[in-house]
């Protein structure tokens, strides 16, 4: 199927996203992700959840050497540090 043109293309709504942040326990760089996430999810009113890598072993073997790693409707968006303008930008574009 085609993809539609941006000019007809409807904004979404930042709540109807989801970001999800892979961690795991004792990061400090998770810890400054979730910082971030936190905030540009409660700014933007969208809904975001946490898992912890050692507790499943599929996002272990995918993301283990990559974490943190923020997904936005399940596709990653960034790994390691996050940019809170980056991601306010793709949760509103």
């Amino acid at each position: 199927m085609a993809r539609m043109s941006p000019l007809f293309r409807r904004k979404a709504d930042p709540r109807d996203r989801l970001v999800t942040l892979i961690r795991k326990p004792g990061c400090h760089l998770c810890d400054d992700a979730q910082a971030v996430v936190e905030k540009v999810c409660g700014d933007l009113g969208v809904p975001w959840e946490s898992k912890d890598i050692t507790e499943d072993r599929r996002l272990h073997d995918a993301y283990w050497e990559q974490i943190p790693v923020v997904l936005v409707d399940g596709r990653q968006h960034t790994f390691w540090r996050v940019d809170e303008g980056r991601l306010r930008k793709e949760l509103t574009e």
